[in-house]
């Protein structure tokens, strides 16, 4: 699928450190208490993660890495530990500070798409753009532009319920870009496609990072989503380490 080039037109943003470090997580901890039991989710985890680069975390259920996501993404936060996303520290942020970062500067894409049912597909796209309170007109530009390149235009006036689950994992794609984030985050988004619809969704987000240079961050179970990054990790008891040639067979 051939997307249209948007990098030339997004500006530096202001005040950042100037790196090639997208993420860069040092000695983060997160523990939940379930009943009588602490579990640690994420133990200890340091990463570095270069601007541009496509990353798979592997692992299976349970392992820590929709915690990692939730860290990375700033819907929650760590008990240890500092997490910098393009030069700024987020578990420094107040939490207004931290609903700005999620709403501004990173996009995140869900297995369950997400998508709200009322809204047709044009308006599930258009809303982050919408809540910053952008002009009509631009938002219709952006909005239009991201459907025309994940090939759901004539879909537009769609509702969720009327098309296919692959068509609303796009639709959740371009909704995630459509602030022109440079990290977008995707938590298992092939775990409820068959293998030819993940493909084709694999295959969007990895032309995405490769022409734009978007840092992308995959969390899955699957080997054939997995080959699509350039680096993997494998995840296991909520540590981090590289991945072997066939890492969900140790």
């Amino acid at each position: 699928m051939i997307l249209r080039t948007w990098a030339k037109r997004r500006g530096s943003l202001k005040g950042k450190v100037e790196t090639k470090k997208m993420i860069k997580l040092e000695s983060v901890t997160k523990t939940y208490t379930l009943g009588k039991q602490r579990i640690v989710a994420v133990n200890d985890v340091s990463l570095t993660i270069e601007l541009g680069e496509f990353v798979a975390i592997m692992g299976k259920s349970g392992c820590g890495k929709t915690t990692l996501l939730s860290l990375v993404g700033g819907l929650d936060r760590p008990d240890k530990g500092h997490i910098w996303v393009d030069g700024e520290d987020i578990t420094q942020l107040s939490d207004f500070k931290l609903t700005r970062y999620r709403r501004d500067q990173v996009g995140i894409v869900f297995q369950f798409f997400n998508l709200i049912p009322i809204l047709t597909v044009f308006e599930n796209v258009a809303l982050p753009y919408t809540l910053q309170g952008r002009p009509e007109r631009e938002v219709q530009a952006r909005a239009e532009e991201l459907l025309d390149d994940v090939g759901l235009w004539e879909r537009r006036n769609h509702y969720p319920d009327e098309i296919s689950g692959g068509e609303m994992q796009r639709v959740a794609i371009a909704r995630a870009l459509i602030n022109r984030p440079r990290l977008v985050l995707a938590d298992e988004p092939t775990g409820n496609l068959d293998s030819r619809t993940g493909r084709q969704v694999m295959e969007i987000m990895s032309e995405l990072s490769g022409r734009l240079g978007t840092t992308f961050v995959l969390m899955t179970h699957s080997r054939e989503a997995a080959a699509f990054a350039s680096r993997k990790l494998l995840m296991r008891d909520g540590t981090l380490s590289s991945a072997e040639a066939d890492p969900m067979k140790t």
